[in-house]
């Protein structure tokens, strides 16, 4: 980017010297993107060890399970659900898979 930058100033574009410079700058532009990307990986990765959680705060109102066990003995659609919690179908049917696999995961360690 910023060699591109520089061809714009430079006379003569032709000569073997503005090309090697050109190179030069690029190779150094380069180096300091990868060094960049790896501090950020070592920081994320420290950040991840101390616990720190990444994205956005997952959605899941107190009484879901409450709620699909309403919706499992057909007193309430999928859509009065979606109405009362605020999510949406596809986030629903997410935390419907996680739920599940928790209530196994319970079933088998019993």
């Amino acid at each position: 980017m910023e060699a591109e930058r520089i061809r714009e100033y430079v006379p003569n574009q032709d000569s073997h010297l503005t090309e090697l410079v050109l190179h030069i700058v690029s190779q150094i532009e380069q180096d300091e993107k990868r060094k960049r990307k790896q501090i950020q990986a070592q920081g994320i990765a420290t950040a991840k060890a101390r616990g720190v959680r990444f994205g956005a705060p997952i959605k899941q109102p107190e009484n879901f399970a409450d709620l699909v066990e309403q919706w499992e003995n057909k007193e309430i659609t999928v859509g009065e659900i979606l109405e009362q919690t605020g999510l949406s179908e596809s986030t629903f049917y997410r935390r419907l898979r996680e739920l599940r696999t928790i209530r196994q995961d319970r079933g088998k360690q019993q």
